[in-house]
This record gives C-alpha cells, structure tokens and sequence, in this order.
C-alpha cells in the first residue's frame, strides 16, 4: 500500500510544528506507521541549507534564497518523502512547495510563473494528499512567534506587510485547492486546536482520498 503524504502551513507563532508533533503521536497510537519533517532541513544536506537560509546574518539574495529552498525540497522528496510513502508510511512535513508560492512568490514578489516553474522543477509536479493551514490573525502569530525569541530566524524578522501577503497567499490556495488544502483555525487552546485537526485528517483517512 502506498503512504500518505500530509504537510502543515502556517505563519510562524500559528502553533503548526506542536500540532504537527501532537497529530504524529496520535496517529502513531492508532497503529500507523508516521514520519515527521520539516523544509527546510529535513536531509543531511536539508539542515546545511537551512543555516544557510534562516540562521545567518549575511542573507542570500531573493533568488539565491528561492533556489536554495527547491534545492532542499528536491533533495528531500527524493532521499525522505518517496522512499517513506513507498513503504507504505505516513509522512508529515512542517512546509512543502506551499510555502514557496506564500512566501518567495507572495512575500518576496517573484512572479507566479516562476514560482510554478521552480516547484515544479524541485517536485516534478508531486503534491501532498493532504494540507493544513493553521490560520491566524497576522499579528497574533507575529506576537506569539516574538515570545520565543530563541527561535527567531532571518525570515521572522521581516515586515508585517510581507507576512500579511503571506497568510493571504496560503487563503488563495485554499480558496483554489479546497479538496487537498484545508484551513484550521489555529486560535484556542492547544487541545482544542489538535482536534480539529485531528477531525480533519480522520475524516481524509476514512474517505480513502489520496493518490
């Protein structure tokens, strides 16, 4: 049987990566078998990219940054996500292609037929079965995110213009793709958020929809 492809969207401070650990345990308590991982990060060659992407001062122009993040998603779908997928497992990754189109195509401005091309270079086209956006106000993720200072990267410090074309951005996907991207209200308490994701991804499993 082959696997099943999740992936988590959000801003960061929108609670995605507790969500995302929270729905794995869940799921792996039901007897499946799960992986989790992130983008960028997710490989050896993952996590040197990540450095060079979020965590130094000395950042990359907005091309080198676009290239950068295919460069680790091709890597990743080809050494993590579809070997995972082949054996049958269910793969959940904190950000896919999706946050390309949010926030190097909507933040950073790159034209949409670049963005297309890029993804589609980095993937050949392969989309999860399923997508959560975990949705907030941009200021309330913003302030969330600002409270854990230690985890700040590069991109948390941009404006809170370009992180409001980001969350519009992932709304147009929805708005676009409602059968794979869902949106989760990602306000309340961490409980209560966790089931309505888990409502969301039972709901996905039961109907048998994936490719």
């Amino acid at each position: 049987m082959s696997g099943i492809f999740l992936t988590f969207e959000g801003l960061d401070g929108s609670g995605k990566t507790t969500q995302l650990r929270l729905l794995a345990d869940a799921l792996a308590a039901q007897g499946f078998d799960v992986v989790t991982t992130r983008e960028p990060g997710g490989t050896v060659l993952g996590k040197r990219i990540r450095a060079l992407v979020l965590e130094i001062e000395d950042a990359p122009a907005p091309l080198a940054e676009l290239l950068l993040f295919a460069a680790d998603r091709a890597q990743h779908l080809e050494t993590l996500i579809r070997p995972a997928l082949a054996e049958g497992k269910i793969v959940i990754s904190d950000r896919y292609a999706d946050a390309t189109a949010a926030y190097q195509g909507a933040g950073r401005g790159f034209p949409a037929e670049k963005i297309r091309q890029t993804i589609g270079l980095a993937t050949g086209g392969f989309k999860p079965d399923l997508t959560l956006f975990f949705d907030l106000p941009t200021e309330t993720a913003l302030a969330r995110a600002n409270s854990r200072p230690e985890e700040l990267n590069r991109l948390d410090k941009e404006t809170i213009d370009f992180f409001d074309r980001v969350r519009l951005a992932y709304l147009e996907i929805a708005d676009a793709e409602p059968e794979r991207f869902r949106v989760v209200d990602a306000r309340g308490s961490i409980d209560e958020i966790h089931q309505r994701a888990l409502q969301i991804v039972a709901q996905f499993l039961e109907s048998g929809n994936r490719k």
